[in-house]
């Protein structure tokens, strides 16, 4: 569905965009995460064709962002970071122009802005102003212009920024919804969302692409060891003897926590799994086992550990 190869995109002879190349397959979720100044929103603009590169290609559904401008913007649909709306329009007549504006003839706007209003929960505010709706109403707007006119690729720009937490719940829930036959791009400062969104990530830092993987792939390469956790009643000296005998285990970290058990988080070598190993430990031992868990690195770790900040790291674009 995406190709890009080379993307690269300057401001004034300052690069915003370092000559990126990655894929996105049909019916994918990627989430593309970064900081502040990534270029996240520039790439994602390139592609919808609002923006033209400096060099390098980009690809939507087999046509060019540059050369094939109009067949890539029937097939995208775009909500930009802030969903810029107008303010003074009712939300059926905004949906109608826009449907009208991307090709739709008369009846078939009139059609799909019925059913898109419907598949996002806007009927009760159709005849609206744009201007007296709420911030979940008015992303909502923002998605229904985004599919009014079917788009196979929906590229979302910071969709949830400004919800409180059941705002962000039901759009997460929609753009589910909404791919179930299309691809979608989309960016979040928000990882745990993009953590139970999406099927796989891009992640930039300073116009470069650190990462396209899936986030189980990247917890193995990047996140480092998965950590077992493991609360068992039985004296120090002879934990430290157990896991220091066991050659699964590569470091570990004893606490006390209370009464006679201690607290054991053990880092384990690479691709193993130290729980079945802790059981039956326990089990010989005649130790008891109160907890035993398995952590993960998180998105946020992957994240944090990637693009770290530079001192002198400017956030411009």
């Amino acid at each position: 569905m995406i190709e890009v190869r080379g993307l690269r995109k300057e401001y004034a002879g300052k690069p915003a965009v370092k000559g990126l190349n990655f894929t996105v397959a049909r019916g994918e979720i990627v989430g593309f995460i970064g900081p502040n100044g990534a270029g996240k929103s520039t790439t994602m603009r390139i592609l919808a064709s609002f923006l033209s590169a400096t060099a390098g290609t980009a690809q939507v559904a087999g046509f060019d962002v540059e050369r094939d401008s109009m067949e890539v913007r029937r097939r995208v649909g775009y909500m930009p970071e802030n969903n810029p709306l107008p303010e003074d329009m009712r939300v059926r007549e905004y949906l109608k122009f826009r449907a009208r504006l991307k090709g739709l003839s008369r009846m078939a706007s009139r059609n799909r802005v019925d059913e898109v209003s419907g598949q996002l929960g806007l009927e009760e505010v159709c005849n609206k102003m744009i201007g007296h709706l709420s911030k979940g109403f008015r992303q909502r707007v923002g998605l229904a212009d985004a599919l009014v006119h079917e788009p196979d690729l929906l590229i979302l720009d910071e969709p949830t920024i400004g919800l409180d937490p059941h705002q962000i719940m039901a759009v997460r829930e929609l753009i589910k919804k909404l791919s179930a036959d299309r691809t979608v791009l989309i960016s979040s400062h928000i990882l745990p969302e993009v953590e139970v969104t999406c099927n796989r990530l891009l992640i930039m830092h300073r116009g470069n692409l650190l990462a396209a993987d899936t986030q189980s792939n990247l917890q193995k390469r990047i996140g480092g060891a998965t950590r077992v956790v493991a609360e068992l009643s039985a004296p120090e000296g002879d934990l430290r003897t157990a896991w220091e005998e066991m050659g699964e285990v590569r470091d570990f970290h004893l606490s006390a926590t209370e009464g006679d058990f201690r607290r054991c988080v053990l880092m384990p070598r690479d691709g193993v799994d130290l729980r079945t190993r802790v059981v039956d430990l326990a089990h010989a031992r005649g130790w008891t086992l109160r907890e035993l868990s398995e952590n993960r690195a998180t998105l946020e770790d992957i994240f944090v550990q990637l693009t770290r900040p530079d001192d002198d790291e400017e956030d411009l674009f």
